[in-house]
């Protein structure tokens, strides 16, 4: 049981890298699923605060992962086409095969939002479709900090249930 229980926890961690670029999943919240995980394993001793403070920082990260390209796009004159567009263009990045699509992808996206159904000139769509970007790469670039975090204390604990057991 131990070892499907560690096999799984191992695939949440992976899961979360991968959410934490890919639009749809949160990354953070499924590493800290991976980590819950391991609590469940008989030589692996996660303290209660570790767990509960880590999942604060998970739906803290989900919470902003939402609100941050919004911001960025808000702070930048956008509207709310714009961070639409720049997740269509993710989900289009991640599925074409071009070149670093993943990033070129939420930015032209949030463009053609911008000057489709948002703004009314093309210099006006181009600050609102750099500030949904950036914002969308801030949040990126968070989620990836979070479940390296979530992950290094996973490691942790597993290294150290394995030389204690």
């Amino acid at each position: 049981m131990d070892y499907f229980l560690l096999i799984a926890s191992v695939a949440f961690i992976i899961l979360g890298y991968i959410g934490a670029f890919a639009p749809g999943i949160s990354g953070p919240p499924m590493a800290w699923i991976g980590l819950l995980i391991i609590a469940y394993i008989d030589s692996i001793h996660i303290p209660t605060w570790v767990l509960i403070t880590t999942g604060v920082i998970a739906g803290i990260s989900f919470i902003l992962e939402i609100t941050i390209p919004a911001y960025g796009t808000k702070v930048f004159n956008g509207s709310k086409y714009g961070v639409r567009g720049s997740y269509l263009g993710m989900i289009a990045g991640l599925l074409l095969p071009i070149p670093f699509g993943f990033i070129i992808g939420p930015f032209v996206g949030a463009y053609l939002g911008e000057v489709l159904y948002g703004a009314k000139d093309h210099l006006g769509a181009l600050k609102a479709a750099t500030g949904t970007f950036l914002g969308f790469i801030v949040a990126i670039l968070m989620n990836f900090a979070f479940v390296s975090l979530i992950a290094i204390i996973w490691g942790y604990y597993i290294f150290y249930g394995i030389i204690n057991a």
